[in-house]
């Protein structure tokens, strides 16, 4: 029987219209947050100001103080290391399926990681029963109160150890053991990054348990069942996908994937670039085509990081600008459901201008909608001026390409 074909541009209105892209996004109210961050699966959320700009790219309505209401106040969507050893932010129920499914898996790297180190010469004498007793230290402090990292290592001296890395090498130098000891515990679920004592566009967070956090214990979900809600969820919103797209957004194995594909009602699709997709077997309908839009991204968002196959919206010649060695990726601007350059703001000047940095040529139209783009995301940031972070793009590092005519 002959497998369903879809194309690039196909792909192209799909994601756009289920990412919120195609000019759909809300209008500014507190649930518009959840709205987005489930329309994503979740949001990316390791550069603090990702959250707030990706919500923004789908509801300009919304101010930074919305998304902050609905992280610390109604804290309907929460901030979790989850998929690839990744922070995203997402709501309740996507929460507990992202712990059920890789939860576990993310907490034994940390836990192996930190053993590697404990392990060391200047380590405790038995790592193991180190990690254990500070655990229950860390859960009893942690307990309907809210710290820090620096609090939490200043009320637990006796655990407050450094072990030295590879002191010789660039990276090397003493590595706190407790704060990697919360990563730990945050990817079980156990302990949760609580309320931003920074700027929205900035990270310092205080911990607390995930119950107190919640106000009620986080739903046990069965890895199986964890994997198999996620997969939906995942083609749901960026369907049609491979199995290495699936494989590699999880940060789990082909053999989990294949497991969860299994047990969903999928049927195989063929792409414009010869691999097969999979798509939700109600969802196979095409969707309607979408008006050319400008869109700018900010760095890590989840739909320039949605699929590890990306040739239908990127060009490979633009990976070495737009995104660093680890595949992570920069400030992307966007023309007709492709990234078409990056964009950068310009915060030595008074007004902090964003400026586009095109990697391909745009029709007229197309400059006009991205010019008129960075000035009303320029105004929408006002005094704010973002700072690159680590994961920044070479052409956010080194804005050399060329830019949009004056």
């Amino acid at each position: 029987m002959t497998r369903p074909f879809v194309d690039d541009a196909q792909r192209r209105n799909r994601f756009q219209r289920r990412h919120l892209l195609a000019g759909a996004g809300g209008v500014g109210l507190e649930t518009s947050v959840v709205d987005v961050a489930d329309a994503m699966v979740g949001l990316h959320a390791t550069t603090a100001s990702t959250v707030h700009l990706s919500v923004w790219a789908r509801s300009p309505g919304i101010r930074p103080e919305t998304v902050d209401a609905a992280l610390y106040a109604d804290r309907s969507v929460v901030k979790q290391l989850a998929m690839r050893r990744t922070l995203f932010v997402m709501s309740r129920p996507v929460l507990a399926d992202a712990v059920g499914a890789v939860g576990s898996r993310v907490a034994a790297s940390e836990r192996t990681s930190m053993l590697r180190d404990l392990r060391r010469d200047d380590g405790p004498a038995d790592p193991d029963a180190w990690i254990a007793t500070a655990r229950s230290a860390v859960l009893g402090l942690l307990d309907g109160a809210e710290l820090t990292a620096a609090e939490v290592r200043k009320a637990l001296p006796d655990f407050d150890i450094a072990i030295m890395r590879d002191a010789e090498k660039k990276y090397g130098g003493p590595s706190q053991m407790l704060p990697r000891l919360l990563n730990h515990l945050a990817a079980a679920g156990e302990v949760v990054r609580g309320t931003n004592r920074a700027d929205w566009f900035a990270s310092r967070p205080g911990w607390t348990s995930m119950t107190s956090w919640l106000g009620e214990p986080l739903p046990a979900v069965p890895v199986a069942d964890g994997h198999r809600d996620l997969v939906a969820r995942w083609l749901r919103s960026f369907g049609p996908g491979t199995e290495t797209d699936l494989v590699w957004w999880l940060g789990s194995t082909k053999t989990a994937v294949r497991a969860a594909l299994a047990t969903l009602d999928v049927v195989e699709v063929d792409l414009s670039s010869g691999d097969v997709g999979y798509l939700l077997a109600d969802d196979v309908e095409p969707v309607e085509p979408v008006e050319p839009r400008a869109l700018l991204l900010p760095g890590l968002d989840p739909t320039t990081m949605g699929w590890k196959q990306r040739g239908f919206y990127l060009d490979d010649r633009h990976v070495p600008y737009l995104f660093d060695t680890n595949g992570n990726g920069g400030q992307t601007a966007w023309w007709d459901g492709r990234i078409v350059g990056g964009w950068v703001q310009e915060g030595g000047s008074r007004d902090g201008a964003v400026r586009i940095q095109l990697l391909e040529d745009v029709p007229s139209e197309g400059v006009r909608a991205l010019e008129s783009k960075a000035a009303e995301f320029a105004e929408w940031l006002g005094d704010v001026r973002l700072t690159q972070g680590v994961f920044a793009s070479p052409m956010m590092k080194d804005p050399v390409h060329r830019s949009l005519p004056a």
